[in-house]
């Protein structure tokens, strides 16, 4: 795991990734479900473009769902881009993954190895802290990348906080994906 201290590698080609976890998503954790898969494909694609247009550094807030699925995505992306894309994981407290199953916490550390650093905000859980990681995706991005289907919690949140702060905002529906809304 390699922690950052500083900000100074984030600019404003930098986007975060927000999103639902798995049980607000059409397959819930069944990603080898068709639906699931032809998610990925098309968020491929998605997050493709973005790099095309100069978004070179990512933010991922680590958790279950869409932001693991997009950071996998990158990491692969960042194979065909030379390793010119940074992903960087902000996670909200030490043992964030603690209470997911096995198969999801080696997921969890698996992904977090590769990303080029590390920032935990805060050193145990707080009823607070998922909150204060969304502000900080957002307060370190100028284009926040979302997989929202309009239903109310973090997500919506975090896209009210985006629009308040004036930040490109671009949303995926997984219920109806084709491109952003």
């Amino acid at each position: 795991m390699k922690f950052i201290n500083c900000l100074n590698c984030l600019t404003s080609k930098t986007a975060c990734l927000t999103g639902h976890r798995p049980n607000k998503l059409p397959w819930f954790y069944d990603e080898n479900n068709i639906l699931c898969s032809n998610f990925k494909k098309d968020l491929y694609c998605i997050l493709q473009k973005e790099i095309q247009k100069g978004i070179t550094n990512f933010l991922t807030g680590m958790a279950e769902g869409f932001d693991m699925i997009a950071t996998e995505i990158l990491l692969d992306l960042r194979k065909t881009y030379n390793k010119n894309i940074k992903i960087f994981a902000i996670i909200p407290c030490l043992g964030q993954e603690s209470r997911w199953k096995i198969p999801q916490q080696l997921r969890y550390q698996n992904i977090i190895n590769k990303c080029d650093g590390v920032i935990i905000l805060s050193k145990s859980y707080t009823p607070n802290c998922m909150n204060e990681r969304n502000k900080f995706l957002v307060d370190h991005c100028s284009t926040v990348i979302a997989c929202y289907n309009g239903h109310n919690g973090g997500t919506k949140n975090t896209i009210n906080y985006a629009k308040y702060n004036n930040r490109i905002i671009k949303i995926i529906n997984p219920n109806n994906y084709n491109g952003y809304i």
